[in-house]
């Protein structure tokens, strides 16, 4: 080699040197041998073992500079000597134990280059990622901690580009939405379609106003899923604009709020109930204190013209009037007396009496009141035990109620009166307001008439309140009944459908002839353990639903749940294995408990059967709606009741 080559190397050495330094990456250049021929060494800093000095003669091989005696397992020169092309890894790598990498991690690239001597050399360019695997790592983490917490608030976040129409969405709105994410066109639109189709005008305002005012909305709307299931969410969104005032993106939020709409409902429902409870209190209140006024001016009229007429023949002239005003004003004692039941204020004498002797009495009466075309079932309790009642008070009960069941029956009915003994546990006074927990003997009087709306029974028991025609009633049987049973310390219950007919339901407490001893019971909720079957759940109630779905998951049992007929055939055909239990209301709309029953069977041929109603099974057998001999609760029915029947149902099937 001339001089003037060695020079020309020399220089563009140097500028090599220069260029390679001047690159944001380290770069050391090895001998076949493994040993170091370049400048500037990386291995120090990638190895904190040991840092190699530059002017070390001979150079170190390669594997020295790690403080080793041999080359690293899978060196990954030699592959680059062997394949002659350029080799990637990562230190600290996978699987290499032997290659003591401290310094953090580095991206790593081995190739292969001449020399002047067209000598084979390898080039290894390497850069520190230690910063960007730390910064990926946490990128991770916050990633995984925002999706915990999207799920934990309900709460998913999306973004939409305006210049490509391009929308993202976070995994939560995907579970929120019920939406797989490789079925769905990530479109305005396709968001739009997803929303329920009553709903889609208002949000598709709201958000080209926000668009054209600049102004973030906030708006509820609601979702339908595909099993017809409502889902209520609340959405809030604010737009980004560009330098020229167009928008750039817009991002919100979507948060499911369905529980808590379902929990603003039931306090709702609570609270005007509670209403209803102290309107009735002060209008008992008021009722008392204008009757006590009125039966004492009643009591003046009536004693003097008692007096009148017993000093005057029925042939005087006068007679008549006084007759007339006599019997005008008895009918209006009769009203105050009844305005004092209803205000809890009549004069009454408690004794322990068993209601199965008190109504058997009166069977005879009640027969004739009701006439010949309605018969009247009697249907006493077993073992019923005493309460503590004034008997005129239950003669006035049953002939309220026998009066309004027969006035609710054209031409031909029937009307069932029985007796049961029931327990009720502190749970089950939580679902239902009103109730109380312990041991209490239930009166109910059920017809097959033409039932009541939901209108007519918030306003069943207010005095004066009537249906019928005028001069035909005058409002206060109904809220005499209510009186009553408010005096004794009972509760009543009403269940009652348009075109299905009615049944009252009263409790009260069960005499025990020891103050003592009447307390209230204790839950026995795992008296009776559940099992593992699975068992579809039908019920038009959401309150009711939820309940028994709660109990039964309680019991360890498998639930399957639907609010409609149709909607149980489309979970069960979904579902498709094994269901081993339905238990469904029976008074449903378009398709009753029978029918869905016997729809169910053909799919399902070895399902139990357990019907569920507000209505007495007699009522409902009457109605033919079930056949004599079915499985059957009568609601409201306790925890402890319906996993003993559950259980009793699936231990016979096993």
């Amino acid at each position: 080699m001339t001089e003037q080559h060695i020079l020309m190397a020399e220089q563009h050495s140097i500028l090599n040197q220069t260029l390679v330094e001047r690159l944001p990456f380290v770069t050391t250049r090895f001998t076949p041998d493994y040993r170091l021929i370049s400048d500037k060494a990386t291995a120090g800093k990638m190895a904190a073992c040991h840092k190699p000095e530059p002017s070390c003669s001979p150079p170190l091989h390669c594997y020295e500079t790690w403080g080793l005696k041999q080359p690293c397992t899978g060196c990954p020169m030699a592959e680059v000597l062997h394949t002659k092309m350029p080799v990637d890894f990562i230190l600290p790598a996978t699987g290499q134990c032997d290659w003591p990498v401290e310094n953090g991690f580095w991206q790593v690239r081995m190739i292969p280059v001449k020399d002047w001597n067209n000598q084979t050399t390898i080039l290894e360019i390497a850069c520190d990622i230690t910063g960007l695997k730390e910064a990926r790592a946490d990128l991770k983490i916050f990633k995984s901690r925002l999706r915990d917490t999207q799920q934990l608030a309900r709460i998913g976040h999306w973004e939409l580009y305006h210049r490509t129409g391009e929308l993202f969405w976070s995994e939560e709105i995907y579970r929120i939405f019920e939406i797989d994410p490789s079925s769905f066109d990530a479109s305005y639109e396709a968001f739009l379609n997803a929303a329920h189709p009553e709903d889609r005008d208002t949000i598709n305002q709201a958000y080209t106003q926000s668009l054209e005012t600049g102004e973030p909305y906030d708006i509820e709307h609601r979702l339908l899923m595909k099993d017809g299931r409502i889902k209520h969410v609340q959405e809030r969104c604010k737009t980004e604009y560009d330098a020229d005032g167009n928008p750039a993106k817009s991002i919100g939020t979507v948060q499911d709020i369905t529980e808590n709409k379902r929990i603003e409902t039931e306090n709702k429902t609570l609270q005007e109930k509670i209403l209803q409870v102290q309107k009735m209190e002060s209008v008992g209140r008021l009722a008392g204190g204008v009757a006590h006024d009125f039966n004492n001016m009643l009591f003046v009229i009536l004693g003097n013209l008692e007096l009148v007429m017993e000093g005057i023949s029925e042939n005087d002239p006068n007679y008549q009037p006084l007759n007339e005003i006599q019997t005008a004003a008895t009918r209006s004692a009769d009203l105050t007396r009844q305005l004092l039941a209803f205000s809890r204020q009549q004069t009454i004498f408690p004794r322990p009496l068993n209601l199965n002797t008190v109504i058997g009495d009166m069977i005879k009466m009640l027969v004739r009141l009701i006439g010949e075309d309605i018969e009247l079932k009697w249907i006493p309790g077993k073992n019923l035990g005493q309460v503590m009642l004034d008997p005129t008070q239950v003669d006035q009960i049953l002939v309220n109620l026998c009066v309004n069941s027969r006035d609710a029956i054209t031409d031909s009915g029937q009307i069932t009166i029985e007796t049961h003994m029931v327990s009720i546990g502190e749970s089950e006074c939580l679902q239902r307001p009103g109730f109380k927990p312990g041991e209490f003997i239930t009166l109910e009087v059920s017809d097959n008439g033409c039932g009541m709306d939901k209108a007519v029974q918030a306003r069943l028991f207010e005095p004066f309140f009537t249906t019928k025609k005028t001069n035909e009633g005058t409002g206060l049987g109904l809220a005499t009944t209510y009186g009553i049973v408010k005096q004794n310390n009972g509760f009543i219950n009403v269940y009652s459908e348009p075109g299905n007919g009615t049944t009252f339901r009263i409790y009260f407490r069960a005499y025990k002839g020891n103050g003592g001893n009447d307390l209230p019971l204790k839950d026995t909720d795992d008296a009776i353990k559940g099992g593992c079957e699975t068992i579809l759940l039908v019920e038009d109630e959401g309150m009711i639903l939820n309940f028994c779905e709660k109990t039964l998951k309680t019991l360890g049992y498998q639930v399957l749940k639907a609010n409609s007929p149709h909607q149980a055939l489309s979970v069960a055909k979904r579902h498709g294995s094994k269901i081993d239990l339905l238990l469904t209301d029976v008074i449903m709309a378009k398709m009753n408990g029978k029918e869905l029953a016997n729809a169910l069977l053909r799919d399902f041929p070895s399902l139990k059967i357990l019907y569920m109603s507000g209505y007495t099974a007699n009522v409902i057998t009457h109605r033919g709606i079930l056949d004599e001999g079915v499985m059957f609760l009568q609601k409201p029915f306790s925890k402890k009741a319906l996993a003993q029947k559950i259980r009793d149902i699936l231990s016979d099937a096993n």
